[in-house]
C-alpha cells in the first residue's frame, strides 16, 4: 500500500482517532478483514456480519501487528473511527487511485468468465509493467477497495474484477476507481433471475464502459449481440475481440486436444501467432482472446501476447480444475458456478476430451440458481444438451432442478440418474469408476458440489478396507 499517517487516512475518510498515541503512525500494507491475516503495517478492517463483528478481534489484529482497526466505535486499540466503515473503506480506495498511485485501471465485469479473463490478463500484463489483480473473484464493494490497498508506488497495473448484483452497482465501483480499460465478456442468463432479464443484466454490465473517459478503451466481445452493442454507451475508444472475422483481435482454426486444451491463430492488426492454452475448455478462447487485446493496448506485439497466453496456468480453483487420479480416472472441478452458457461449454470441453477414445465422460450436474422464469426449462435444457453430445453418463444431484436435467436427459436417449445428494453420488461413482474415466463436476456455488469432487480425489475407504 501506499505509505499513509493514521491521521491522512482518517481525513480522507472523514473520520476521528481513538486510543492512537502516534497519529504519524503508518499504514504501508494492504488491508485485511481477518485478524489472522494482520501483519506489521496492515489495516484491520472491522466489519460487523450477520454471524460476526470484527470488532471483537481488533486487538487481536493490533496484537499481530496491524497499525490500527478501522470501525464504527471505539474497540481499545489504535482505531480510525468512522460512521459507515465500508463507505469509508471505498473512500479510501478512491484516494488512492486518484491521488497516491499511477497505476492504470483494468476493470472486468461480465456474466461468466470475469475471473479467468482476469487471470489471464494478469499473467500478460507483467510484460509491460508491474501488476496488482483482484484476488480470487473479491470483486464486490469490499472485494475492491482491498485490491487496491495491495498496490504500491510501483504498481503500473491495478487489474479489477467488477461484479453486480443489480444496476446501478458497478457504477458504484467505478466511481471507486475509474477504468482506464473496461472489459466485457458476455451477457449471459447467470441471475437473470435477480436482474429480471438479460437486457437488464447488459444495462447494468455496460456501465463500466460508461465509466471511461475520452481516452479510455473498451474491450467487448464481438460475438454476444448485448455486448457489442456497449460499443454506442462509451466514450472511449473501442476494440472488439472474438471469433467474429470482424473483430479486430480474433481466433481462427480452434481446436481442442485430448485434454480438452484449446488452440488457436491470433490475428491482431500488427500481426498472427499460434496459441495452445494449458487452460481446458473452448470458452477459454474468448477469454484468453479478452486479454490479448489488452497487452495489444500495453504495447505487446502478437508473439509476444501468444506466448504469454500460451504459458498461462489456472491461477482461481474451482474453474474446470483438472486432476487425474493414480487409477487414470480424471477429475474436472468445475463447481465454482455454474449458468447455460457456461453448462454448456463444460460439457462441450468433456465430450472433447473423450470422443473417440476409450474413455467414459461422465457429467456429475447440480442446479444452476438465480434463472428466475426460465428456471426449469433451462435446466432441462441441460440435460438435452448432455444427450446430444452421447455424454456416457449423467449423474444429477440435488432436488427438482436436477431431476429435471436427469429427466431431459433420459428421455432424450443418454444414461442419467438422478441422486438426492453428494453423500449417495459419491457411493454410486466410488462403486462404478474406472481406468480412464472422465468425470465433470458442475453446479452453482450455493450447492458446494465442489465437496464431491475433493472428496473422489481422495483415496476410497471402503477400496481400502477391503
Amino acid at each position: 500500500m501506499h505509505p499513509m499517517s493514521l491521521t491522512a487516512i482518517a481525513e480522507v475518510m472523514g473520520g476521528r482517532l481513538a486510543d492512537v498515541l502516534d497519529p504519524q503512525a503508518l499504514v504501508t500494507q494492504s488491508a485485511v478483514f481477518d485478524s489472522r491475516e494482520a501483519k506489521p503495517g496492515s489495516l484491520f478492517v472491522a466489519l460487523a456480519g450477520e454471524h460476526t463483528d470484527g470488532h471483537t478481534y481488533a486487538e487481536a489484529a493490533v496484537n499481530k501487528g496491524a497499525t490500527a482497526a478501522l470501525a464504527l466505535r471505539p474497540v481499545g486499540v489504535p482505531a480510525v473511527i468512522v460512521d459507515d466503515v465500508l463507505d469509508a473503506f471505498g473512500r479510501l480506495g478512491r484516494f488512492l487511485v486518484q491521488d497516491a498511485l499511477h497505476a492504470r485501471i483494468v476493470a472486468i465485469t461480465g456474466s461468466a468468465g470475469k475471473t479467468s479473463t482476469k487471470d489471464f490478463i494478469a499473467q500478460v500484463l507483467p510484460a509491460a509493467g508491474s501488476v496488482i489483480a483482484t484476488p480470487q473473484s473479491f470483486n464486490n464493494e469490499i472485494g475492491l477497495p482491498l485490491t487496491i490497498t495491495m498496490a504500491d508506488d510501483s504498481t503500473q497495473y491495478l487489474v479489477l474484477e467488477m461484479g453486480a448484483r443489480g444496476i446501478g452497482h458497478i457504477r458504484d465501483l467505478t466511481r471507486i476507481a475509474q477504468p482506464d480499460i473496461s472489459v466485457v465478456t458476455n451477457v449471459g442468463t447467470a441471475h437473470v433471475g435477480e436482474f429480471g432479464g438479460r437486457e437488464n443484466i447488459a444495462q447494468a454490465k455496460g456501465e463500466i464502459v460508461e465509466a471511461l473517459s475520452s481516452g479510455g478503451l473498451a474491450v467487448l466481445n464481438a460475438d454476444d449481440p448485448l455486448v457489442r452493442a456497449m460499443a454506442h454507451r462509451t466514450p472511449g475508444r473501442v476494440v472488439t475481440y472474438g471469433l467474429d472475422e470482424q473483430a479486430t483481435v480474433r481466433a481462427a482454426d480452434v481446436v481442442l486436444d485430448e485434454h480438452g486444451q484449446p488452440s488457436y491463430t491470433l490475428h491482431t492488426p500488427e500481426g498472427s501467432a499460434r496459441v495452445h492454452l494449458q487452460l481446458v475448455g473452448e470458452v477459454q478462447v474468448h477469454n484468453s482472446l479478452a486479454a490479448a487485446a489488452v497487452g495489444r493496448e500495453a504495447g505487446l506485439d502478437a508473439d509476444q501476447i501468444a506466448s504469454l497466453l500460451s504459458a498461462a496456468t489456472p491461477q482461481s480453483r474451482w474453474r474446470m480444475e483438472t486432476a487425474t487420479r493414480a487409477d487414470g480416472v480424471t477429475i474436472i472441478n468445475d463447481a465454482y458456478n455454474a449458468n447455460p452458457h457456461s453448462m454448456r461449454s463444460s460439457l462441450n470441453a468433456l465430450a472433447a476430451m473423450t470422443g473417440g477414445r476409450d474413455q467414459r465422460s461422465i457429467a456429475v450436474l447440480g442446479r444452476m440458481n438465480e434463472l428466475g422464469d426460465d428456471t426449469r426449462t433451462a435446466h432441462q435444457d441441460i440435460g438435452r444438451h448432455a444427450a446430444a453430445l452421447d455424454l456416457d453418463q449423467l449423474i444429477a444431484v440435488g432436488g427438482d432442478e436436477a431431476a429435471w436435467i436427469q429427466q431431459a436427459a433420459s428421455s432424450a436417449g443418454i444414461q442419467a440418474v438422478h441422486m438426492p445428494d453428494q453423500d449417495t453420488a459419491l457411493q454410486l461413482l466410488r462403486s462404478t469408476l474406472r481406468p480412464g474415466d472422465v468425470v465433470l463436476v458442475k453446479a452453482s456455488r450455493g450447492v458446494q458440489l465442489q465437496q464431491l469432487a475433493d472428496a473422489l480425489l481422495q483415496p476410497n475407504p471402503e477400496a481400502a478396507g477391503a
